[in-house]
């Protein structure tokens, strides 16, 4: 039914009502949008309804990939390199849309990225500021994922990992500095006698619109010993937005 509306060369907005991803065919590159609306429960129609009028700005984000063919599910971010590499296998796992992919009515623009130090200690913190500015003509709510890239380990890491994420609620033109703190121990993992350490290394910070998409990246080191870290260790890297 979904190629044939798409046959009549009429422009098809395609709405999801799904529990979980499903490849898409033609309607990923062909529909004229497509809204992932999961099991929205009651309220759903209202809610699509608001974003298909445009009375709504919608700002959700993926939690999943969805696949751009059938045997590339399941699949996720979080692999290693030879999971992200199509010459291991016939199937390209590449996704029609990645995780934490999302569109707006408006439009974005990230700049001046900096780092207070390019060093810091494998029980210290980064810190880091960046300006996200709203460039389109309607306010919007603007979502800055932070994804953590560790090129070298000591035992095979996914090719990078969410850290952190903040939501940045912008009128047109508005401007917000954002400070980020991100602690060492974020890029700590499970080393080879079964204990989550952090070790000193370099390290790259990517402030993303999804988990294919980096927008500002930066370079930082840790340096010092391995250090073991608990079940007191940090989660998350913490986002503060000037007032």
């Amino acid at each position: 039914l979904l190629d044939a509306l798409l046959d009549t060369g009429t422009p098809v907005v395609t709405v999801l009502l799904a529990g979980r991803p499903y490849a898409l065919g033609r309607a990923a590159t062909e529909s004229a949008a497509i809204v992932q609306a999961f099991f929205p429960g009651e309220e759903g129609t209202h809610a699509i309804a608001g974003i298909l009028s445009g009375r709504l700005n919608p700002s959700g984000r993926l939690p999943v990939s969805v696949p751009r063919t059938p045997g590339a599910q399941p699949t996720t971010y979080l692999g290693p390199r030879l999971a992200h590499a199509n010459d291991v296998s016939n199937i390209d796992p590449t996704p029609a849309f990645p995780f934490g992919h999302g569109l707006t009515y408006t439009t974005f623009d990230w700049t001046n990225l900096t780092v207070d130090s390019q060093e810091a200690s494998t029980d210290g913190e980064f810190s880091l500021a960046l300006t996200v500015r709203n460039t389109g003509r309607r306010p919007g709510t603007e979502i800055v994922q932070l994804y953590l890239h560790d090129p070298v380990a000591s035992v095979v890491q996914p090719v990078q990992r969410l850290i952190g994420y903040t939501r940045l609620d912008l009128d047109p033109g508005q401007a917000r500095r954002l400070h980020v703190t991100v602690p060492a121990d974020l890029a700590s993992f499970t080393g080879r006698d079964g204990q989550r350490i952090t070790e000193p290394g370099t390290l790259e910070l990517r402030f993303a619109t999804s988990s294919t998409q980096p927008r500002l990246t930066a370079r930082v080191t840790l340096t010092g010993p391995q250090r073991h870290v608990d079940h007191t260790r940090h989660l998350h890297a913490a986002f503060t937005p000037e007032a």
